[in-house]
């Protein structure tokens, strides 16, 4: 007994490409440390307030490979000095094959930056723990989340009548 139907088609589900993702290559673009204010800054003393900022940007480098890099930036400060100030630019290749075009938007700006997070945020604690501090563990980010405030932020900063660009 055969698994071939009497019209000898195909299932329609067989010939639609599945969306799919491939990291072509990792990579950091930039990594810069600061302790301006060492040995004294490790000396201890008040909490320090903690800045975190987070962007992601998207270069398209062919019809399915994108470059996705991944920014991060801390800066730790007590009311009397900067205690550490850090910048990471992490990139990642990928090529994307199966995704409609209405959604590869999204699906580069989520899924791409999700993928290598785990590997800039190991980077960003080892380069703080290097510099004399505590290695700087971040929390998980939803970059799902952080795509729709993007998104709602671009909306309201639009004017009246203008388009939207594609």
């Amino acid at each position: 007994m055969t698994d071939t139907n009497d019209s000898g088609a195909q299932p329609q589900a067989e010939n639609a490409a599945a969306p799919g993702m491939n990291i072509l290559g990792q990579y950091i673009k930039d990594l810069s440390f600061e302790n301006p204010n060492s040995p004294d800054s490790l000396l201890g003393g008040e909490q320090p307030k903690l800045d975190i900022n987070v962007n992601v940007t998207v270069a398209p480098k062919s019809e399915d490979r994108f470059e996705v890099v991944l920014t991060l930036t801390a800066k730790a400060q007590r009311t009397d000095m900067v205690m550490f100030n850090v910048e990471l630019a992490y990139g990642g290749l990928f090529r994307v094959t199966g995704v409609p075009q209405e959604h590869m938007h999204p699906f580069i700006m989520i899924e791409c930056p999700r993928m290598i997070f785990p590997f800039a945020r190991q980077i960003l604690a080892e380069a703080t723990r290097n510099g004399g501090f505590p290695p700087l563990l971040l929390d998980p980010i939803d970059f799902a989340q952080l795509y729709r405030q993007n998104m709602a932020q671009q909306a309201a900063t639009q004017q009246p009548g203008e388009q939207k660009p594609n």
